[in-house]
């Protein structure tokens, strides 16, 4: 299982001790209700965490907490998985944030971050995102992180927006990201 950190966060594989952030979170209808529509029980959240632990034993990734590196709080969570939970189907990125860590720009600071790894770590062609078409916070994060809409597709019972990225589109996009970042004087973000 592998840590990745960025300049404000440290992305670590789900530990049992996040457990109970993981679950305020999964429990806030502010949070959930563009991705399940209703908060999600403690039954529910214990499966995922099981999920995810078998995931990363199985696939060598799956999904992060999201923790502020200053002061050591939960921000959020948010991984690489098959859509669908379905080994078939491509890999897709998702995010969520407790809502007092929204417009922050931890979304997009942990994306990179997964992207990065997960390009690194798997040989794939593209990588999708999939929100709510209602959702246009998420939305803003993909194009941010220079993903392109691709339209609407039906994922999860749902008509979903869709945005992708290439391999190669990505490796554009991050050349084109330091050269920004060094211009500004941000330092770049380490994986």
């Amino acid at each position: 299982m592998t840590i990745l950190t960025t300049t404000r966060l440290r992305l670590e594989p789900f530990k049992n001790s996040h457990f109970e952030e993981l679950y305020y979170l999964n429990s806030d209808i502010k949070v959930m209700q563009y991705i399940t529509g209703r908060t999600v029980s403690l039954e529910e959240t214990i499966e995922h965490v099981e999920l995810v632990k078998k995931n990363w034993a199985k696939l060598g990734f799956s999904s992060w907490s999201f923790i502020d590196k200053e002061t050591g709080n939960f921000v959020g969570t948010g991984g690489i998985q098959h859509i669908e939970f379905n080994h078939e189907n491509p890999l897709e990125i998702g995010w969520r944030l407790k809502p007092s860590m929204w417009k922050r720009g931890y979304a997009a600071e942990a994306a990179l971050a997964m992207m990065n790894f997960i390009y690194g770590k798997v040989h794939i062609d593209t990588l999708y995102a999939l929100c709510h078409q209602d959702n246009k916070a998420s939305e803003r994060v993909m194009q941010r992180i220079g993903m392109r809409y691709s339209g609407i597709e039906r994922w999860y019972g749902l008509d979903v927006s869709v945005y992708k990225m290439t391999r190669e589109a990505h490796l554009v996009n991050q050349v084109a990201m330091s050269q920004d970042a060094a211009s500004a004087g941000i330092p770049e973000l380490v994986g």
